[in-house]
């Protein structure tokens, strides 16, 4: 079994590493292979390095780091709240995050300073992680703390909506909706360093849970009696899910069904140990996300499709189907 376990995570790093291959190479600029790994290990061929290095570089980076925090974060939420529909957006952090980068567009803050976008955007995650807690009080259960967080995002997409309702600038509301369709288009090394320091605070966090939702799978009780603090397990899982889905949707925008759709794939390979699906959730996630971002580059390489969108597309299916083997098997 356990062999078997590492099998899987090498075919997943495998994966992984294949596919940011496959994204430094894809592009609208036809580089010949050779000259276009040449270019970014060595520094040399100018406007090769241009696009290698400030182009497809950072968009493959924020792709791994990305995916591996939507994948990594639904794992970690459908572990603790015991919820097999649990993902980042239940507890309102990308609406909150998405809310924050409206206002930044909405108040011309992003055209006087264009960081403005990202950081409001994060500042938004985290408001939204006290909102959750204030709401949910001490020693609050499960179930109050999805209510507390379906609240939370309800009233971010509430604002929102008001945003681009209001919204005297019919550019400024187009930008809003682009931008909340999700998408690794024109990023910058400069959005890797922004984001990279938070999500990876937010992997240490997550990943230190894995021993904690073991126990937990044996319920609250058993758990407590085991030495495992309840609310310490619920302040880490939503501190990194906060810094981690956070700072990725301040640099993406909205990207949904990766948290959900990646933990229900991998569950049934790794059994019903939730510390094992952690490390292969976060590779998968990486996968999806790079494929998904090289397919929207070879579908619709002039017509800008979004990421969202092609996540949005395959994710809903799988949602419904999902919904039908729940019925089937309750029946």
């Amino acid at each position: 079994m356990k062999d078997r376990y590492f099998l899987l995570l090498a075919c997943l790093g495998l994966l992984t590493l294949v596919l940011f291959i496959l994204s430094l190479l894809t592009g609208p600029a036809s580089l010949c292979v050779s000259d276009s790994l040449h270019a970014l290990l060595t520094g040399r061929g100018d406007a090769i390095v241009l696009v290698m290095r400030e182009i497809r570089l950072p968009r493959a980076l924020l792709g791994v780091l990305i995916g591996a925090s939507l994948g990594l974060s639904g794992a970690v939420l459908q572990g603790y709240l015991r919820n097999p529909l649990a993902e980042p957006g239940l507890l309102g952090i990308s609406a909150s995050a998405s809310l924050g980068a409206v206002i930044a567009i909405y108040t011309g803050l992003s055209l006087v300073f264009p960081l403005a976008l990202p950081l409001m955007a994060l500042a938004g995650a985290v408001i939204a992680v006290f909102i959750v807690q204030m709401l949910a009080g001490k020693g609050a259960g499960v179930l109050t703390i999805i209510l507390a967080g379906v609240a939370v995002s309800s009233l971010a997409g509430a604002m929102t909506s008001l945003a681009l309702n209001l919204s005297p600038n019919p550019f400024a509301a187009m930008e809003v909706v682009y931008w909340m369709l999700g998408s690794l288009t024109d990023r910058s090394m400069l959005h890797v360093q922004l984001a990279a320091p938070f999500i990876l605070i937010g992997w240490v966090l997550l990943f230190s849970l894995g021993r904690s939702l073991d126990a937990l799978t044996l319920g609250s009780d058993a758990a407590a009696s085991m030495g495992v603090s309840i609310k310490r397990v619920q302040w880490l899982a939503i501190l990194g899910t906060a810094a981690s889905v956070g700072a990725s949707t301040a640099v993406s925008g909205a990207i949904g069904f990766v948290g959900l759709i990646i933990p229900h794939l991998l569950r049934p390979l790794v059994g019903s140990q939730p510390s094992k699906l952690l490390p292969v959730s976060a590779l998968g996630g990486a996968s999806i996300i790079l494929a998904a971002d090289i397919l929207v580059r070879i579908i619709a390489p002039g017509r800008d499709l979004k990421l969202g969108v092609l996540t949005a597309i395959v994710g809903a299916p799988f949602f419904l189907w999902l919904v039908f083997r729940t019925r089937r098997t309750a029946l």
